[in-house]
């Protein structure tokens, strides 16, 4: 019976690592919760709404409404947030590279280790915003920094101490 259960045991694990079973790969879908891609939503109201890591790529956003939103993880990359008002949203660990801030409202948001590489932020109020170990070019620091002021609220943190400004 012994032998009988270890040539068993044996078989099973030769079979396994002979034949694995085939990996199955996940989509974007499933990945993400949401896609918008391309489209027009200007002026759209998101305001407090759970929108963890949804993918706003390419998207038309000027005006939108995301305050008070949970965006953590979301991707806005190549995205136009020109007027929109982000004032109390959590967008840490988020993605908005080549994004348009430009005019935005920034007050009391969460940017903590969001990758922000080659955004603009022209006019953005960012009065309380949090940007500790945001991923940001020199220049967009420097541009920050003319404005930083507040405490986050919520973090705790300094805006331009978040920013490393001088």
């Amino acid at each position: 019976m012994k032998y009988f259960l270890r040539l068993s045991a044996f078989l099973l694990l030769l079979i396994l690592f002979i034949l694995p079973l085939p990996a199955l790969a996940g989509s974007s879908s499933s990945v993400t919760p949401s896609t918008y891609s391309e489209s027009d939503f200007k002026n759209k109201d998101f305001s407090g709404k759970m929108l963890q890591s949804v993918d706003f790529a390419k998207v038309d956003l000027e005006g939108a409404d995301f305050s008070n939103a949970d965006i953590r993880g979301a991707v806005f990359n190549a995205s136009n947030l020109a007027n929109a008002n982000l004032s109390g949203s959590d967008f840490s660990y988020g993605f908005g590279y080549l994004t348009n801030f430009d005019g935005a409202d920034l007050t009391n948001a969460n940017f903590q280790e969001s990758i922000l590489s080659f955004s603009t932020f022209k006019g953005a109020k960012i009065d309380g915003t949090d940007f500790s170990l945001a991923v940001l070019e020199k220049w967009q620091v420097k541009q920050l920094c003319e404005n930083a002021s507040g405490v986050n609220p919520d973090t705790g943190v300094d805006t331009r101490d978040s920013l490393g400004c001088r």
